[in-house]
C-alpha cells in the first residue's frame, strides 16, 4: 500500500514541476490582453446575460427570456400610458413583438439595440418604475439572434435597421408613413447556440397571462388569440387554482403601488407565492416577498390576540403580491429575485412599506368579513394541531435524513445549487431521480458534478394517494427526497431548478413515473405548477455502422436512421438506462438533453386527477385505457 501511494505521489509530483515549467516558458505580454465588444462578450457569455440556454422545454430556457426582454420594453410603454395593446407572433421560430407606444426616437433607433448602457430608462424622469434599468436586454437579444429587426414609426415617420449576431447589415430610414406610432421587434434565435429549440405555447401563454393580471386594461394578442384581465391578481389565483379547493374568498387588496391576493387551500400542504416586481415574475422571490411572508403572519397574530407560529399561519396560503420600486436591483440579470431594500421616491424601506399595507388593510377586511376570519382561525387551528402530531415523527425524519446524507450514497449531491443567485450556472442545477443501482451509476459517472445531482430510490416507491402528509415524513423514500430538494416549507429554499425523473422506459418504469408523480401532486403541487418537474427522455435505439451512429427516440426515427445508413447497420435496442454505458449517457444528460415537462391540465382539479389515475379503478378509467392504448410491435428489419 505504502509503495503505491509513493508511486502516486512520484506521478503527482512530476506532473506539477512539468505544468510550472510549461507556465514559466509562456509569455505574458500585451498580446495575451484581448477586449472582447459588447456583442461578442454577450455570445461568448450568454449565462450572464439569460441565465440558462435550454432547448425551449424549460420555462426559463433563454428564448422565453429573449420574448420577455422585448416585452418589457412594450410594457414599459404601457405603464407610462402610451399602447394599450401588444401584438405578438411566433411561427417557424421568427418572433415578431409589436407596441403600440410612443416609438422609439428615431436618430437612436440603431444606439438602443446595438450600445451598452445605452437607453431612455436611465432617465427616471421617463421610466420611474421601470422593469429593467440597465440598458442590456434587447442587445442580448440583439446578439443572440441570427436575425433581429427594429422598426420604429413616430411623427408619421419610420425608421428600421436589421442586424444579424448584433452586427450592422441593413438601415433605412426615416422614411415617411402612414403606419400607427410603436415600435416593432423581430428575431429569430441562434440555433448555434439554442439547439434544437421550439417555443412552448404553454410558457409563452403563461408568461402573457401573468403580463394582463399585472397591467389591468392591457390586451395582448398571441397568434391571433387574446389575453386580458379584469380583475388583476385575483384573475391569477383563480385562473391557477381550483376555487373549489379555496377555503375563502380570495382577499384582493390594491394600493397605489402594491397589490396583494391571499386565500388557502382546503387540501394543499405547502406555502404557494406568486411575487412580482415592477411587472417581472421574480419566482426566487427576494425582499417583498419576505417581507410579505412576515407581514401576514404579525397582522394575523395581532387581529386574533394569539401568538400563532409562522408555519401553522402560512400552511396551505396561496397568495400573491406585485410590488412597484424606483430602480430596483435584483440579483441577477433574468431578474427572479428582489434584492432591493428601499421602494424609492421618498417612501419607507420594503419590508416596513408592506407591512404597514398588510396591518392595516389585511386587518380591515378580517374584520368587516368575519366568516373569512373564522375559517383562516380554523385553519391555523387544524394546523396547529396537526404540526403537534407530526413534530416527534418530524424530529426523527430530519435526524434520519441527516444520518442518511452522511453515511450512505443515496443523494450524490452537485456543488452549485438554486440558492447560489450569483452563479450563472444556477438554474442549470438538476436532480435526476432513478431507482436502481445501474441506472443511478450510469448517470453519476456521466453527469455534470457543477450543476447535476442524482437521487436514487430503493424500489417502487409507495402510492401515496389519499394519505396524509404524516407519510412524507414516515416513509424513508419520500422523507429522503423532500430532505434532499430542502422544500419542507415552501419552494424559497428549493436546492435544484430542474426535477428530472429518469426511469426506464417499460411498464415498471413508467409505473414509478406515475408513482412519483403522485407524490408531487399529493403533496407539492406547486413544484409541478412552477414547471420544475420533467420526465427524461431517452433513446430506445441505436443505430450504427463503422462510420456513424444514430440514438433513436422512436420506432418512426429507427426506421429513418435504418434508411439513412448504407448496408446493414447494427441496431441495439435499450431496454433499460442501466444498459446505456456512461460514455453514451453522457449524450442524453448534457447539451442534447431531451426532457418532457410535466404539466397539469388546468380543466381539471388536481384532487379529482388523482382520483381518476391513482383511486380505485372505476368503469371511466377503465374505458380511458382501453381508447388511448396504443401498442407499437417491434419487428426487427
Amino acid at each position: 500500500m505504502g509503495f503505491y501511494l509513493f508511486i502516486t505521489l512520484v506521478i503527482l509530483a512530476s506532473n506539477i514541476a512539468e505544468s510550472l515549467l510549461m507556465a514559466a516558458n509562456t509569455q505574458y505580454t500585451e498580446d495575451n490582453i484581448r477586449s472582447l465588444d459588447w456583442k461578442e462578450h454577450i455570445r461568448m457569455r450568454p449565462g450572464m446575460y439569460i441565465g440558462k440556454l435550454g432547448d425551449g422545454s424549460s420555462a426559463d430556457d433563454g428564448i422565453y427570456i429573449l420574448l420577455k426582454e422585448v416585452i418589457d420594453n412594450c410594457i414599459d410603454e404601457f405603464v407610462m400610458g402610451a399602447g394599450k395593446t401588444i401584438e405578438i407572433t411566433i411561427k417557424d421560430n421568427l418572433v415578431s413583438v409589436r407596441d403600440y407606444g410612443r416609438g422609439i426616437p428615431l436618430g437612436k433607433v440603431v444606439d438602443v439595440v446595438s450600445k451598452m448602457n445605452t437607453g431612455g430608462k436611465y432617465d427616471s424622469r421617463a421610466f420611474k418604475k421601470s422593469v429593467g434599468l440597465n440598458g442590456v436586454g434587447t442587445k442580448a437579444v440583439n446578439a443572440l439572434s441570427t436575425f433581429f429587426k427594429v422598426e420604429s414609426s413616430r411623427d408619421n415617420q419610420i425608421k428600421s435597421a436589421e442586424f444579424s449576431e448584433g452586427n450592422l447589415v441593413d438601415e433605412e430610414g426615416p422614411i415617411a408613413t402612414s403606419k400607427r406610432k410603436g415600435t416593432k421587434v423581430s428575431f429569430t434565435p441562434d440555433e448555434a447556440i439554442f439547439k434544437k429549440y421550439i417555443y412552448r405555447n404553454e410558457y409563452v401563454e403563461r408568461l402573457l397571462k401573468n403580463y394582463v393580471y399585472l397591467n389591468p386594461g392591457l390586451t395582448i394578442v398571441f397568434n391571433g388569440e387574446k389575453f386580458f384581465s379584469n380583475n388583476g391578481l385575483k384573475d391569477l389565483l383563480e385562473d391557477n387554482n381550483n376555487v373549489e379547493d379555496m377555503l375563502y374568498p380570495i382577499i384582493h387588496l390594491k394600493g397605489d403601488d402594491i397589490e396583494v391576493a391571499i386565500t388557502h387551500s382546503k387540501t394543499q400542504y405547502s406555502e404557494e407565492y406568486h411575487s412580482f416586481v415592477n411587472g417581472q415574475h421574480t419566482t426566487q422571490g427576494g425582499t417583498h416577498q419576505a417581507a410579505f411572508r412576515e407581514a401576514i403572519v404579525r397582522t394575523t397574530r395581532d387581529f386574533f390576540g394569539k401568538n400563532y407560529e409562522a408555519s401553522d399561519i402560512r400552511k396551505s396560503i396561496i397568495s400573491a403580491i406585485s410590488i412597484k420600486v424606483m430602480e430596483p436591483v435584483f440579483e441577477s440579470q433574468t431578474k427572479t429575485k428582489l434584492g432591493s431594500t428601499d421602494m424609492g421616491g421618498g417612501l419607507p424601506t420594503v419590508r416596513t412599506y408592506i407591512n404597514d399595507f398588510i396591518g392595516k388593510y389585511l386587518d380591515n377586511y378580517l374584520h368587516k368579513n368575519p366568516d373569512t376570519a373564522e375559517k383562516l382561525q380554523r385553519k391555523i387551528v387544524q394546523a396547529e394541531k396537526e404540526r403537534k402530531e407530526l413534530s416527534g415523527i418530524r424530529k426523527l425524519a430530519r435526524e434520519r435524513a441527516k444520518k442518511a446524507n452522511l453515511h450512505n450514497k443515496k443523494l450524490r449531491d452537485c456543488r452549485v445549487h438554486l440558492a447560489d443567485m450569483k452563479n450563472e450556472k444556477r438554474l442549470e442545477t438538476t436532480l435526476f431521480i432513478t431507482e436502481g443501482d445501474s441506472a443511478s451509476g450510469s448517470i453519476t459517472k456521466s453527469r455534470d458534478v457543477n450543476t447535476q445531482a442524482v437521487f436514487s430510490l430503493r424500489g417502487k416507491p409507495l402510492n401515496s394517494f389519499g394519505m396524509s402528509k404524516k407519510i412524507v415524513y414516515e416513509n424513508e423514500e419520500f422523507n429522503l427526497l423532500q430532505a434532499a430538494l430542502n422544500i419542507e416549507e415552501s419552494l424559497e429554499d428549493l436546492r435544484y431548478n430542474n426535477i428530472v425523473i429518469a426511469t426506464d422506459a417499460d411498464v415498471d418504469g413508467m409505473h414509478i413515473r406515475l408513482l412519483l408523480i403522485t407524490f408531487f401532486l399529493q403533496f407539492f403541487p406547486e413544484l409541478i405548477k412552477e414547471n420544475h418537474l420533467y420526465i427524461l427522455q431517452t433513446p430506445l435505439f441505436r443505430v450504427r455502422n463503422k462510420k456513424q451512429t444514430i440514438y433513436c427516440y422512436s420506432d418512426e426515427e429507427r426506421r429513418a436512421a435504418i434508411d439513412a445508413l448504407s448496408g446493414k447497420p447494427e441496431i441495439t435496442r435499450f431496454k433499460g438506462l442501466g444498459e446505456i454505458s456512461p460514455d453514451e449517457f453522457k449524450h442524453f444528460i448534457g447539451d442534447d438533453i431531451r426532457l418532457e415537462p410535466v404539466m397539469l391540465d388546468k380543466t381539471m382539479p388536481i384532487d379529482q386527477l388523482l382520483q381518476f389515475y391513482m383511486g380505485k379503478n372505476t368503469p371511466d378509467r377503465q374505458e380511458f385505457i382501453i381508447n388511448n392504448l396504443k401498442v407499437e410491435l417491434d419487428i426487427a428489419e
